[in-house]
């Protein structure tokens, strides 16, 4: 499974959201390759899930191919999990 974390940058808050899915993969026992990516650079690529904020979602919606899921709070690893686990299941 390939899951892409963006942000505006690849570097804040997709980097710290793609450790937290590291985490919650490795004890779930899903196999996944995460990548933290800039919202520019994640226009024209695809992945199986796609976190992110719901503001960039909307800027990139339709420039990716892939589940968009929207994080509300990127520290949160319980709604990260959550949304993460639903998402795969449906």
């Amino acid at each position: 499974m390939k899951i892409m974390t963006v942000c505006g940058f690849g570097v804040g808050t997709s980097l710290l959201l793609k450790m937290t899915v590291d985490s919650i993969l490795e004890e779930e026992g899903i196999n996944g390759e995460v990548e933290a990516i800039d919202m520019t650079s994640a226009c024209g690529n695809s992945a199986d899930l796609i976190l992110t904020s719901k503001e960039i979602g909307e800027e990139i919606e339709g420039q990716v191919s892939g589940k968009l899921v929207y994080i509300s709070n990127f520290m949160d690893k319980e709604e990260v999990k959550e949304k993460i686990l639903k998402a795969i299941r449906n």
